[in-house]
């Protein structure tokens, strides 16, 4: 299985390519970007490390990451997408998919992580046998932390992780009405 692709209405979400690698890479390697996702920049071989983990979980897992871009300009503006990293976390979440987001600064502030990832969990909702999705946020990440709260995400627990002090949110699945 590939990703399928999203519409919204700014925003085209699609699976990863080869060709996304340097726009990859260069998300991952600003240190303002993953101040509180690994705190360390990405090289560029972890970079293509993720890129194939990405295609990969679509292959195995059924779900994944989607490239973020501008519909209008097909500009790069980050990844967001659903995950089954098998941490070593002491949560009861941890086999329900792990919602995640990360923009490009560019894109900061602008909305488009909040319309990507209400349309993957809608996505998400209607398409996955599970019953919910979870993430986990760094707890100085506020912004991320209030986009969570928006999408439905409640805090289950706080714990450590990544180096630091994190929220563990769930989100129930919201099937439709129609079913």
């Amino acid at each position: 299985m590939s990703a399928p692709t999203l519409d919204t209405e700014r925003l085209r979400l699609r699976g990863h390519r080869t060709e996304d690698f340097d726009a990859v890479a260069r998300l991952w390697a600003d240190p303002a970007v993953v101040r509180h996702i690994t705190a360390t920049p990405s090289t560029e071989a972890e970079s293509w490390s993720r890129l194939l983990r990405h295609t990969g979980h679509w292959q195995h897992m059924g779900y994944g990451y989607w490239v973020l871009e501008d519909r209008a300009t097909g500009r790069f503006l980050g990844e967001a997408g659903l995950a089954h990293y098998k941490r070593a976390l002491d949560i009861d979440c941890r086999d329900l998919p792990e919602a995640g987001w990360v923009l490009a600064q560019d894109a900061w502030g602008q909305g488009y992580a909040r319309e990507a990832m209400a349309a993957i969990l809608h996505w998400a909702d209607l398409t996955l046998e599970t019953p919910g999705t979870w993430c986990f946020i760094a707890e100085k990440h506020t912004a991320s932390l209030r986009l969570a709260a928006r999408l439905g995400f409640q805090e289950v627990k706080r714990t450590s992780a990544a180096g630091g002090a994190v929220a563990v949110l769930e989100r129930e699945c919201r099937k439709s009405a129609e079913e």
